[in-house]
């Protein structure tokens, strides 16, 4: 099986490579099963005497590895951040993770992963929201003008980025970023996300813009809808008269 493969050949690499670390776990496309031939293998390494936090790219038996090594104090800022920008991936990644080296660090740290992972992304204040809703307005105003193909195929990409954030983030939902925009739109509602994949496939495939015209129309309708006029950042309370 590829996982026990993976798992066999990602604990000789602690062994051999950080035989003096306090934890380490396997995590990512492999032990959820979704690896394709590209897969790499996710694995995080922590050894408290490391002064700073790095990332590490190499080949180990024919694997091609991604090294996330940190210390038991500062993976947490990674954790804050990530959550901060509402892409919990170190979280996710160690509440997912398979211990390859356990102590009672490892089993503190997922405690914590899977505690910010249930409780969700802070919420949008309505000034944010707003600011969402402006930016969304936007990209869909130049997404329906836009005449030029070229133009058009990255205005739609940069479309549907800010769509299943404006969507996931004002249910409470984490996001997420290229080949985790689904997945994360399918975490949160497997419907809505064949309905969005198949309205930008549409555009793509044919130019038809009404669905994904649609979409973005109704999940900004609770919140005012579209929003143009009136919109300002940085303007004083107290605009000085001409």
């Amino acid at each position: 099986m590829t996982l026990e493969r993976a798992f066999h050949s990602a604990k000789e690499l602690i062994l051999d490579r950080f035989p003096s670390c306090h934890a380490a776990l396997l995590s990512g496309s492999v032990i959820r099963g979704q690896e394709t031939a590209t897969s790499d293998l996710d694995i995080i390494v922590i050894h408290n005497e490391l002064a700073s936090s790095y990332r590490e790219s190499l080949i180990w038996q024919g694997w091609p590895v991604e090294l996330f090594v940190h210390n038991s104090t500062g993976i947490l800022d990674f954790f804050k951040d990530d959550c901060l920008r509402g892409r919990p991936s170190l979280p996710r990644m160690i509440a997912e993770g398979l211990p390859l080296k356990s102590n009672q660090t490892l089993d503190s740290l997922k405690v914590i992963a899977n505690r910010l992972l249930s409780a969700g992304p802070e919420s949008w204040d309505e000034d944010t929201i707003d600011r969402k809703r402006y930016f969304l307005t936007d990209a869909l105003d130049d997404f329906n003008g836009c005449t030029d193909r070229g133009e058009g195929l990255f205005i739609a990409g940069h479309l549907a980025e800010l769509l299943h954030e404006f969507v996931l983030r004002t249910n409470g939902c984490w996001i997420g970023s290229s080949k985790w925009i689904t997945r994360a739109l399918r975490e949160f509602d497997p419907e809505y996300a064949l309905r969005f994949v198949d309205a930008f496939d549409s555009y793509y495939k044919h130019g038809e813009k009404r669905a994904v015209t649609t979409l973005v129309d109704q999940a900004l309708s609770p919140f005012g809808g579209r929003l143009f006029d009136g919109f300002s950042i940085g303007k004083p309370i107290d605009e000085p008269s001409s």
